[in-house]
């Protein structure tokens, strides 16, 4: 019997995937972040994006996006492990090559447009024939940007680590790539792990990367070709009212999320001790 997930994208139209082969390409095609990726070929302009690339400590390849690109009505998979390859993903710009992973958990948007709030996240584990990268378009990750001593994630057990920690608001800036280019600005309110910055994003950038700038590294800009570098340090969740309006799901968050489910099931999560990538 074949299993077919519903799912409802960004532009809140329904659409049914079904799972399929593995990927047939040949090997060593790269997964990044600010990739851009779709749940059902026939509709590549129903988009999000990734927004780490790494392994987890059962041994994942895994890709981080935002868990409100998915919906699920009747709750048959929202919020728990997806064994089964029920929800392909596939690289908007290459779908020839065939489902590049396959969703392993997200987090339903309850709802809301934005997802949930502390929670918005999705898990992606990718097939053997491509290659985790922490190298975007734009920006280099260099591992999880952690904060000694910061404000714990509400979603961490205690005591929480340090990559569960919350960056702190008015001097700290992060840095995020999509759709409207690479753009930064300050962390200037921080919701429960949920930072709102001036730094700009796009309608199909949801799940994209944001990076800490490291003080004293150079900002992106014409002369370095707007390429950065940093520790990761959150997702981009959604566009509000309020300004500024930009909202990303800390990195604190989702690792925090992800431990603290781990510890709960006998047998593991996805994405469970997550790191991204030291691949170029």
């Amino acid at each position: 019997m074949i299993k077919r997930l519903c799912t409802i994208l960004l532009s809140l139209a329904v659409l049914c995937t079904v799972g399929v082969g593995a990927a047939h390409a040949q090997p060593g095609k790269r997964v990044f972040n600010a990739m851009q990726i779709i749940f059902n070929p026939s509709a590549p302009d129903l988009f999000c994006t990734v927004g780490a690339v790494g392994n987890d400590k059962y041994g994942h390849k895994l890709a981080i996006a935002a868990g409100h690109c998915l919906g699920d009505p009747e709750g048959t998979y929202a919020d728990r492990e997806i064994h089964d390859n029920v929800a392909p993903v596939y690289d908007r710009s290459d779908t020839g090559f065939g489902p590049i992973g396959y969703v392993r958990y997200f987090k339903d948007p309850e709802g809301s447009q934005t997802g949930h709030v502390t929670k918005d996240y999705m898990v992606i584990e990718l097939v053997p024939q491509v290659t985790p990268s922490s190298q975007g378009p734009y920006l280099k990750q260099t591992g999880e940007v952690k904060v000694p001593g910061g404000t714990a994630s509400p979603n961490a057990l205690g005591p929480a680590l340090d990559n569960e920690r919350l960056l702190a608001t008015g001097n700290n800036e992060i840095i995020t790539s999509g759709q409207a280019g690479v753009w930064y600005g300050t962390v200037m309110d921080n919701a429960d792990g949920v930072y709102r910055s001036p730094a700009v994003f796009m309608r199909g950038d949801s799940g994209g990367p944001a990076i800490w700038h490291v003080p004293g590294s150079d900002f992106p800009s014409q002369t370095n070709g707007f390429q950065a570098s940093g520790p990761w340090a959150g997702i981009v969740k959604g566009i509000t009212l309020q300004l500024p309006p930009f909202l990303f799901t800390s990195s604190a968050n989702i690792l925090a999320d992800l431990r603290a489910r781990d510890a709960a099931s006998p047998a593991g999560v996805f994405g469970a001790g997550f790191e991204v990538t030291t691949n170029p």
